[in-house]
């Protein structure tokens, strides 16, 4: 069991990365639709207050609203602040489920904790939108763990090529075996 914590806690500590910088990734998208809004708003105050004639000013208006809507519209497809959001909550959670592992003393962890551990940590995998996460995040964070000899969850395994080399292994294996 102890050889199960340390594959768990591996895992656990890998997510929590990936998802940190998933939470970071989605915060600065966010950002980036916020401030071309904000730059809009001022525009349509300082066009309004500008002139005095209503008619003067309505083609300008209607071009900066039409930005406005379209910056908005983009921004709520993509959903960046909810995706953050889920990241940012996940990053958390799987941190405390590492340190809920980590707590564990001793070499052994009894049944029930494993099992609970493990049902916590599939709970916030059905949670975690694997797809949502950028591919350089998930290449370098799955190459940094496998080269320090670490487990990787398996939704990372076909990002860094674990399922060719092993099949290539199995290959050599059963030509010798022959």
């Amino acid at each position: 069991m102890m050889k199960d914590k340390i594959k768990i806690l591996d895992k656990c500590e890998c997510l929590t990365l990936l998802c940190t910088k998933s939470a970071t990734h989605w915060s600065f998208v966010k950002f980036c639709f916020t401030i071309p809004l904000v730059i809009t708003s001022s525009c349509m105050c300082i066009i309004n207050s500008i002139s005095q004639d209503a008619e003067t000013v309505k083609i300008p208006n209607i071009v900066v609203n039409a930005i406005s809507v379209l910056i908005m519209s983009i921004n709520n497809s993509i959903k960046s602040s909810e995706k953050f959001d889920i990241f940012k909550r996940l990053s958390q959670q799987f941190m405390e489920l590492s340190q809920e592992i980590d707590s564990i003393e001793g070499d052994e962890i009894s049944k029930e904790q494993y099992d609970m551990i493990i049902l916590k940590y599939d709970n916030l995998i059905k949670d975690c939108m694997f797809e949502e996460i950028p591919q350089s995040y998930k290449l370098s964070i799955a190459q940094a763990y496998q080269n320090a000899g670490r487990h990787i969850p398996i939704q990372l395994n076909g990002t860094i090529g674990n399922i060719k080399k092993r099949n290539s292994n199995n290959f050599e294996m059963s030509s010798q075996i022959v």
